[in-house]
């Protein structure tokens, strides 16, 4: 099957996720996740590129990127994979056991209001509804720990959010979202439809031909 266009200009706000081949566990030591994070900073000094937020995950991982230019975050995204692939195929001598991830990564816009931050908050608050942690701000590997938590040198990771976050924010992403509100977010995970207000979603679709990239219906899979 060929793999579908994905739309790449700059400065629109995307959400990336990738998950590993069979749901196996990538990450497992502090070493795993050091070094995908700094495989992040990286290529973000190489592309240029905005990080807004981020989640590592056992078996998955979630990019919020905001490119300043065309074709920065396939650019970036590119990088990224395939150097972590390669990498820790030789740091635990797996070189030709078969595919790292289940496929290319996924992507889609996400609109620059309220709708980013419902999507920061659904990233960040990962660990939480995984059972993972009991406060979603002490899960080390995500953007939420960097930002509460880690020196200002780390803290450069992080490029500021064309959006303010809501000032109760901590509560916030420690609140499980309702369902209906997950279910809206992960139909754009996995149709990679653009998230946002029909409206502008729709424009998205038109303006960029997107109808092609956009799963077929039905309900989406638990991220």
């Amino acid at each position: 099957m060929p793999r579908r266009a994905r739309v790449s200009v700059g400065n629109f706000v995307y959400h990336c996720i990738n998950r590993s081949n069979g749901r196996q566990k990538i990450f497992s030591t502090d070493k795993d996740y050091e070094h995908f994070i700094s495989l992040l900073l990286e290529a973000k000094d190489l592309i240029d590129m905005r990080i807004l937020a981020y989640c590592v995950m056992p078996n998955h991982w979630h990019l919020l990127l905001y490119p300043k230019n065309e074709n920065d975050m396939g650019e970036f995204m590119r990088l990224v994979t395939t150097t972590h692939v390669r990498q820790r195929r030789v740091l635990t001598k797996t070189v030709g056991y078969g595919h790292l991830y289940k496929d290319a990564y996924k992507s889609f816009l996400v609109e620059k209001d309220e709708y980013l931050r419902w999507v920061i908050r659904y990233i960040e608050q990962n660990p939480l509804r995984a059972g993972l942690v009991k406060r979603a701000e002490d899960w080390k590997w995500s953007s939420l720990y960097v930002r509460e938590k880690e020196s200002e040198k780390k803290k450069k990771l992080l490029s500021n959010s064309p959006i303010a976050l809501e000032k109760n924010y901590l509560h916030s992403v420690n609140t499980i979202i309702k369902k209906d509100d997950l279910e809206k977010i992960r139909y754009s995970v996995n149709k990679g439809k653009p998230y946002g207000s029909d409206k502008w979603s729709n424009y998205m679709i038109e303006k960029y031909d997107l109808k092609s990239t956009i799963r077929g219906a039905g309900r989406p899979k638990k991220n």
